[in-house]
């Protein structure tokens, strides 16, 4: 059994790609997965009512694994028959959008669908292709690079956690962070699956990393809930960090052969989010934002391609204007 945390800041990659792997390589063997509202080893503890960041999922979560989930695989395995059939599900997940567990017989659930928003120049997350004409611009300077979080007190911790569920409204508002969104929704929506963003972008540099983040808009009559950590902060228009990634772009092609963009050129950049399982709700929006700089999550890119960034000069951090053509998309897997 196989478990992990949804807001595992440390090693969300972990857990869901060593369940897909055993599932390929191992057929037969008893694999089951289970994914919780949870940090980094959080399931081991109750804290009653359950947080990450502004977002409050309910009461004893993490006594429901323990009881339901854990404690029926153990007795299974070491005082029962051990022979696999524990009933349990194959996949046992955490919608994190309804707040609710959820079962599957594989994961990604068969039933899944692909289906693709295209990053529209006109800042609209839509299902129209792009012509590839069109196209939204920032400047990108590594010397103000956009913050990975607002809450500056969590830079001082080994390891950030609140980031990957906070409100991205701070980073909405800045020059060098796109924004595309859909209307408001008329009917439920629940990603539960891979998400991949396929970017045609421009740089007028020769090296720049790219950033995207799928959040949840919340509607601006959302009532705050009774548990709020931070009593600065309103649900209204509250925009929920569901998922986020980074790729350097010199890494676009090849991890082992990184190789400079061509000023002007249109150049692919595709990469994987990590899975999700969340239903953005009749009212919400559905948001990506992509961004260039990510600090100090990440390292800031000079956007002058140097063989190796850590041994990059001052005068090697330079500004750059990157394009994001409307005819990048990004794939998501949609649960009816």
């Amino acid at each position: 059994m196989t478990v992990g945390g949804w807001f595992d800041a440390e090693d969300l990659y972990g857990p869901l790609n060593v369940y897909k792997t055993l599932e390929k390589n191992n057929a037969g063997t008893y694999n089951t997965l289970v994914m919780g509202p949870f940090g980094h080893g959080r399931w081991s503890q109750e804290t009653g009512h359950t947080l990450h960041s502004n977002i409050y999922f309910g009461d004893s979560i993490a006594t429901f694994y323990q009881k339901n989930i854990e404690a029926r695989f153990f007795n299974h395995f070491l005082k029962g028959p051990g022979d696999g059939k524990t009933g349990l599900p194959e996949a046992y997940l955490f919608d994190t959008g309804r707040k609710e567990w959820k079962t599957f017989d594989q994961w990604p659930a068969s039933a899944a669908q692909t289906r693709t928003f295209s990053l529209s120049n006109s800042g609209q997350l839509t299902q129209q292709a792009g012509d590839g004409q069109g196209f939204l611009e920032f400047i990108s300077d590594p010397l103000k690079p956009v913050p990975y979080t607002e809450d500056l007190s969590t830079t001082a911790s080994f390891t950030p956690f609140n980031y990957m569920s906070e409100d991205q409204r701070f980073a909405g508002k800045r020059p060098d962070v796109l924004v595309f969104q859909t209307d408001p929704l008329t009917e439920d929506l629940t990603l539960g699956g891979e998400i991949t963003a396929k970017l045609k972008v421009s740089t007028t540099g020769t090296d720049a990393d790219w950033v995207v983040k799928l959040i949840d808009v919340y509607p601006p009559d959302e009532p705050n809930h009774p548990y709020m950590p931070n009593k600065n902060i309103s649900l209204a228009n509250y925009q929920q960090m569901v998922r986020s990634e980074a790729m350097r772009g010199r890494f676009r092609n090849s991890f082992e052969k990184p190789e400079p963009f061509k000023p002007g050129d249109v150049t692919d950049v595709t990469f994987r989010l990590q899975d999700v399982l969340h239903t953005f709700k009749k009212g919400h929006r559905v948001m990506i934002q992509v961004q260039s700089t990510w600090f100090p999550l990440i390292d800031r890119n000079p956007q002058k391609y140097v063989d190796n960034i850590f041994k990059a000069n001052a005068e090697d951090f330079q500004k750059a204007t990157h394009r994001v053509y409307n005819n990048s998309v990004v794939e998501v897997q949609v649960l009816k």
